[in-house]
């Protein structure tokens, strides 16, 4: 669709619209045919493109990874063979670097995050009208293709690591220990309330900054592209193309963040000192 056939607001609001699927208030499932009736549909919606790019996206690194993996050969190995391998190297340098504990899921871990976030983030590398122009030409009126700027997706992904964090800690340190690593550090025992307080903050931090950090950066790639596309066409390639060049480094720096991050949380809730 041509930004000149919308209002600048509407065109903002249409292409930050997910295509929803929920409950209406008269009791029916449906698809939302506006932000209002997405906002009524409540909590329990289901934002499909978010989850259908996201899974495609998966399925494709899988994929690709695998295949990699069935046809590796030491003798004549393939340009992307040597490539998959090269990102399993700088997986394992990080994961050798931050983490100091035994835990063979951890470099897995690290690997997913940082491939599927950077699959997600390059979504926005996609001229904002094409996917969303195909989708109207068959009769869908929203699809926001970015999975990593629905919040949905990143506090999912951060929730989902914040439950390994949980279940390490009391793994590694015991239910006793975890406690009183909440309870106990750093002011010792007479401090418990404020001690508890501060260690709980810190702990609740992780989930929140990790998701509103991806989320918030590609969000505002997103917008510059979506008000850039609001520009005369020949304003438009002048202003896109360095924007496009350097949200790439954007979209590496965030995927490697959270990864990043990923291994060091793990590394804390495997640490048995305190």
């Amino acid at each position: 669709m041509a930004s000149g056939e919308l209002t600048s607001g509407a065109y903002i609001k249409h292409h930050l619209q997910n295509l929803t699927y929920g409950k209406f208030p008269d009791g029916h499932w449906g698809f939302a045919d506006s932000a209002l009736e997405a906002k009524e549909m409540g909590f329990m919606a289901f934002h499909v493109d978010t989850l259908g790019f996201s899974f495609v996206l998966g399925a494709l690194f899988l994929f690709f990874f695998a295949r990699a993996a069935k046809r590796a050969s030491i003798d004549a190995p393939s340009g992307f063979q040597n490539f998959v391998e090269s990102i399993i190297e700088f997986i394992d340098e990080n994961v050798r670097g931050s983490f100091s504990g035994k835990n063979p899921m951890v470099a897995p871990l690290a690997l997913t995050t940082f491939i599927w976030i950077i699959l997600m983030n390059t979504m926005d590398l996609v001229p904002v009208d094409w996917l969303p122009s195909l989708a109207l030409a068959l009769g869908i009126d929203f699809l926001k293709v970015v999975p990593t700027t629905d919040p949905n997706a990143t506090f999912g992904m951060s929730i989902g690591i914040f439950l390994l964090i949980l279940y390490y800690s009391i793994k590694e340190k015991g239910l006793g220990g975890f406690v009183g690593e909440l309870t106990l550090h750093p002011f010792g025992k007479w401090m418990l309330p404020f001690n508890f307080f501060l260690e709980g903050v810190n702990l609740l931090a992780k989930p929140v900054s990790l998701a509103l950090r991806l989320f918030g950066n590609m969000y505002a790639g997103e917008m510059i592209f979506i008000l850039i596309a609001l520009l005369p066409f020949w304003i438009q390639w002048s202003l896109s193309l360095p924007w496009a060049i350097f949200h790439i480094l954007i979209v590496l720096l965030q995927a490697f963040i959270f990864m990043t991050l990923v291994i060091v949380y793990m590394d804390m809730a495997h640490q048995k000192e305190h």
